[in-house]
């Protein structure tokens, strides 16, 4: 059978992709047959490529990491090139990160970028928990504390978190997209009466957390994906691993999933950290539970902006209802008990099932269903994970149209920002707690920490 005119580009595509990527190696002294690349899952924002370059000694792999767009590029704080030169230096101050080889030029017309050694590992999640070894928390505070201890003078390029400029900064990008989410509006003003004093400096991480680290035979390998990186409060980063979102389910164990605060405290002091203060770790649990949310809300605006068209971005938009709840589970102990103790509302009755022609959640369904039964088998690699966000999407739709609670009030939030709405407010955290359950019941119905939370508010 003939080719079609798609097979032909995408084939030419590749061909062109190869070509270029193989002059980049050799003019970084690499040269070699490329073989077999592989655009990894997952990634929110950059892209990374697994290939293999065959030369001389036999055969290396390496990892190409890639913007999506020079418009996407443009609104981050740290540019390719500082993160290739912050990646260069904590290689060479101890902390295991990956080694550059070469970076992406213009001349190279193959984007920004720049590629790395591939080191050993895994940075699935689920595969990390299922083979962490007891001292791997201890090895991950380790890192943590050589990435803290790292030497600032040469990365006056780095951009620079101030706690309260930060705070400020939320509660913009708030406002601009649209300013009507009540929970995030209680953690903004949260994180306003409770800015912690200055500290000094440190470089922090900005993202380490599973699925950003690199685990082989249970042990760390690899610190990746270093494009948040600035300098800050050390308690950021400690924090940022905590939240329940990067627990992937071990919500018994809040240091990464792996362990208790405590061990993990101590491990960090007996690396060589400074004593964490448990008052600036729970600031910045809060901070990044908030900017996870805003975060996620951004992903539909970069979608719609055209800035990054891909399925995945607008899933990710609805990951916003897990960060209210775990902002309510982190805010819900400043209320009143008897605010705590309060009933909730009432859920809303289930839409009525229809006995004629199906439902437009009917024909979601058989779409679903028809995709993981006829084409999954036929996919791997990207393609497979691009169909399971391609399933989750349409679960999300026919969950809505079965009644998902509209998330905006303006009114709302507008009151909790100036402080004329609060948790001690006679009803509000009951309704709150109602509306979180149920959004992240149709958004996404599998976050680990949906069904205790319902368990626990809804036998008051």
């Amino acid at each position: 059978m003939a080719g079609t005119d798609s097979d032909d580009e995408a084939g030419s595509a590749a061909a062109d992709f190869v070509a270029r990527l193989g002059a980049v190696m050799a003019r970084a002294g690499l040269a070699g047959t490329i073989v077999s690349p592989q655009r990894l899952s997952g990634g929110a924002n950059m892209e990374s490529w697994l290939f293999g370059c065959a030369g001389p000694q036999g055969e290396e792999r390496f990892v190409l990491r890639r913007a999506p767009s020079a418009e996407w590029l443009a609104t981050r704080a740290l540019h390719m090139d500082g993160e290739a030169a912050l990646v260069r230096h904590a290689h060479a101050g101890g902390v295991p990160a990956p080694e550059i080889v070469a970076e992406l030029t213009p001349e190279d017309g193959f984007g920004i970028g720049f590629i790395m050694r591939c080191l050993p590992g895994t940075a699935s999640p689920p595969d990390i928990l299922a083979q962490a070894a007891d001292g791997l928390i201890d090895e991950i505070a380790g890192a943590l504390a050589a990435i803290h201890r790292l030497d600032t003078a040469p990365l006056g390029f780095l951009p620079r978190l101030d706690p309260a400029e930060g705070v400020e900064g939320l509660a913009a990008q708030f406002e601009e997209a649209g300013g009507d989410r009540p929970v995030i509006a209680l953690g903004l003003a949260w994180l306003r009466a409770n800015l912690p004093p200055p500290c000094p400096p440190r470089v922090v991480h900005g993202d380490l957390r599973l699925g950003n680290i690199l685990v082989d035979q249970g042990h760390l390998s690899g610190v990746l994906d270093w494009e948040l990186a600035h300098l800050g409060d050390s308690h950021e980063d400690l924090a940022y691993g905590c939240m329940t979102v990067w627990r992937f389910g071990r919500l018994d164990r809040p240091a990464f999933g792996l362990a208790a605060l405590e061990h993990y405290f101590a491990a960090y002091r007996a690396a060589g950290g400074e004593s964490v203060d448990p008052v600036r770790f729970r600031f910045w649990l809060v901070y990044r539970t908030v900017w996870w949310a805003l975060g996620c809300m951004a992903m539909a605006q970069s979608w719609r902006a055209r800035t990054d068209r891909s399925l995945e971005r607008v899933v990710i938009s609805r990951r916003t209802s897990e960060q209210e709840l775990d902002l309510l589970l982190l805010l819900e102990e400043g209320a009143p008990e008897a605010e705590r103790a309060r009933a909730l509302p009432p859920p809303p009755p289930p839409a009525a099932g229809s006995a004629g022609e199906a439902s437009a959640a009917e024909i979601l369904t058989a779409i679903s269903e028809w995709l993981g039964e006829a084409v999954k088998p036929r996919l791997d690699g990207r393609d497979r994970f691009d169909l399971a966000v391609a399933r989750n999407a349409l679960g999300i739709v026919q969950r809505e149209l079965a009644g998902r609670p509209d998330p905006a009030d303006r009114a709302l939030s507008d009151d909790v920002l100036a402080g004329d709405a609060t948790l001690a407010t006679p009803g509000l955290l009951a309704r709150l707690r109602r509306a979180a359950l149920d959004r992240l019941a149709a958004d996404m119905p599998k976050y680990p920490a949906l069904a205790p939370a319902r368990a626990q508010w809804e036998q008051c």
